[in-house]
């Protein structure tokens, strides 16, 4: 299982981290990631990190404010979240994969393990 957590209120301009704990199973070398989903939106892909090079990969939205990276073990993904916007405000959830080619790194579909989700409200 995953397990995300880290989300909470913060001012535009502010920063969070999320953390997700996967338990159950070795997911050292699973592809993982972050999406999200904003309210009345459909859920979209933030960040992701592949298990077979480590290489990350980020929405354009994202990039140069937010960082993912996997703890010591790897089995902790974190998403480090800089100079927020309020359009960030959504529901962030982590995800894993056993394998993913490099074509799937973006696709809601093809995660098979998903955490419930933790919010994050940014206010203006």
């Amino acid at each position: 299982q995953l397990q995300a957590s880290g989300g909470g209120l913060v001012q535009a301009g502010g920063s969070l981290i999320l953390s997700c704990a996967a338990s159950g199973r070795d997911f050292s070398t699973y592809s993982m990631g972050w999406f999200r989903q904003a309210p009345g939106k459909d859920r979209e892909f933030v960040a992701a990190l592949r298990g077979n090079d480590g290489r990350g990969y980020y929405k354009d939205f994202v990039k140069g404010r937010f960082t993912i990276s996997r703890g010591g073990n790897k089995n902790t993904l974190y998403l480090e979240m800089n100079n927020l916007k309020p359009e960030d405000t959504a529901v962030y959830y982590c995800a894993a994969n056993r394998r993913l080619i490099l074509s799937e790194v973006t696709n809601i579909g093809a995660y098979s393990y998903w955490g419930q989700g933790t919010l994050v409200t940014v206010s203006s």
